[in-house]
């Protein structure tokens, strides 16, 4: 157990040894396959959005109804994220990635056939259920393989890769949409999940640590053996002051990026006069492509920040020091693009206003993930043993805050503007940066205040 800050770091131990049961090459391997299977919800929510006027069309709905469909999504996802998590404990990460993509396959041709809103909302919440395991369980598989001083690299090239959903699915599913088909869209998306399936049965391992999943504890096993596990009790982690502050932090800085890409539409599209889904949905690759570049620079980052902090306690590790590598993100550069999106949009028009738009989309996915990164790799370093669980029970109440706040969105910016809902949610920014600072400087305090099995540099 860990009640005080530090702990002896990176010493040589017996523990480290169980990395090294996977070669370079096929730990890569994992890495790539993780990150492909990552993707998927990515697509699963970000294609949607762009297609929701057609599909209104199609099923003779109203917009706002069919918009219903994207909340209940992400409920959808919350919850599954909690259910594979957790089960993932027991069973192991390769049984839930199986047991998760038939969800997924069925879902999405559930919402491909769908005739009725109470066919799609049905069928699109199975839909992201199966998927919904696919980031918590790579952070997991990740942290199985890879060393303390190791893992914040490769974790921030699992979420470039993932996150290259962002950046491509608006952008595809606007253009499937203007130019094929939104039902052929999402039986593409079930045969993706297949394909994964199949791939994962054929070439991937058991990851978790031999003897630590409860499946291995059970003495008298039956053939199909079905435990129940509460989805539910990985919330708990969350009692830990330092656990909720990085979650609550990371949704503060979340929320510009939402700001800024549901209501697009209606805001850049209606001040710059486009009209088309598919530039609409080109318009979301800056910001994409900004996750991609700032998970990738991020994860490195916080390894060297790591090791340095390391030297500077004179060997000793203090799980809190890899967040210090989120302060050039949370504080200056997500905070600043919302900042001046808002001034743009309401005061510059043109292509001059257009293009710098499109640069604050940029600059706040950059600042989004330098933010975010460093917190996943917080929550798999801190508790390791149930890393899972505690990333699921991070992006499933991270998720709900984050549904909250962007219902509010259109209605605030309808009542005071673009300008001012920007600003507002730079200063959200500036207090989720406020509270990681303070969980680094009292993150001592804060873990010894209430221990949840954190982990100490002996089992991590």
């Amino acid at each position: 157990m860990m009640v005080s800050e530090e702990s002896p770091l990176l010493v040589a131990t017996t523990h480290e040894t169980i990395y090294d049961r996977f070669a370079p090459d096929q730990k890569r391997w994992i890495v790539i396959h993780v990150s492909f299977v990552g993707l998927l919800p990515m697509f699963v929510q970000a294609t949607f959005v762009p297609s929701i006027p057609q599909i209104a069309k199609d099923l003779d709905l109203t917009r706002a109804v069919v918009s219903l469909t994207f909340s209940l999504s992400i409920l959808g996802s919350a919850i599954g994220a909690l259910v594979w998590a957790a089960y993932s404990s027991f069973y192991g990460r390769r049984s839930m990635y199986l047991w998760g993509m038939p969800f997924l396959c069925v879902g999405s041709c559930g919402v491909a056939l769908s005739t009725s809103f109470q066919s799609l909302l049905f069928w699109r919440f199975v839909q992201a259920f199966g998927c919904a395991g696919a980031l918590s369980l790579g952070t997991s598989v990740i942290g199985d393989i890879y060393k303390l001083g190791e893992r914040g690299t490769v974790i921030g090239v699992f979420f470039s890769i993932a996150l290259l959903g962002n950046a491509a699915a608006p952008f595809v599913g606007g253009a499937a949409t203007q130019y094929w088909s939104w039902r052929n869209l999402h039986y593409s998306i079930g045969a993706w999940g297949l394909l994964e399936m199949l791939l994962i049965y054929l070439s991937f391992p058991e990851t978790s640590h031999p003897g630590t999943l409860g499946i291995d504890k059970v003495t008298r096993r039956r053939w199909i053996h079905i435990t129940w596990i509460n989805p539910l009790s990985s919330l708990w982690l969350l009692c830990s002051p330092n656990l909720f502050a990085a979650m609550l932090a990371s949704a503060l800085m979340l929320i510009s990026g939402y700001v800024l890409m549901v209501p697009m539409a209606y805001t850049i599209g209606v001040r710059y006069g486009i009209t088309n889904e598919a530039i609409i949905g080109a318009c979301f690759l800056s910001s994409g492509l900004g996750n991609f570049t700032g998970a990738l620079v991020s994860g490195r980052l916080s390894d060297i920040v790591v090791r340095r902090w390391q030297e500077k306690h004179q060997g000793v590790w203090c799980p809190e020091d890899r967040l210090r590598a989120t302060w050039i993100g949370g504080l200056f550069m997500v905070p600043l693009s919302i900042f001046a999106s808002g001034l743009i949009t309401t005061y510059i028009g043109g292509p001059i206003g257009l293009a710098l738009n499109i640069l604050c989309l940029y600059v706040n996915g950059v600042g989004i993930d330098s933010v975010l990164n460093p917190i996943s790799s917080y929550y798999v370093d801190v508790v390791h043993s149930r890393s899972a669980e505690a990333t699921a029970a991070h992006l499933a109440s991270r998720s709900f805050i984050i549904s909250a706040a962007t219902a509010l969105v259109i209605p605030s910016i309808e009542r005071i503007g673009v300008a001012w809902t920007d600003i507002i949610t730079a200063v959200l920014a500036l207090i989720g940066q406020g509270i990681i600072l303070l969980t680094i400087r009292y993150g001592d305090r804060m873990r010894a205040s209430m221990d949840v099995g954190f982990s100490t540099i002996e089992n991590n």
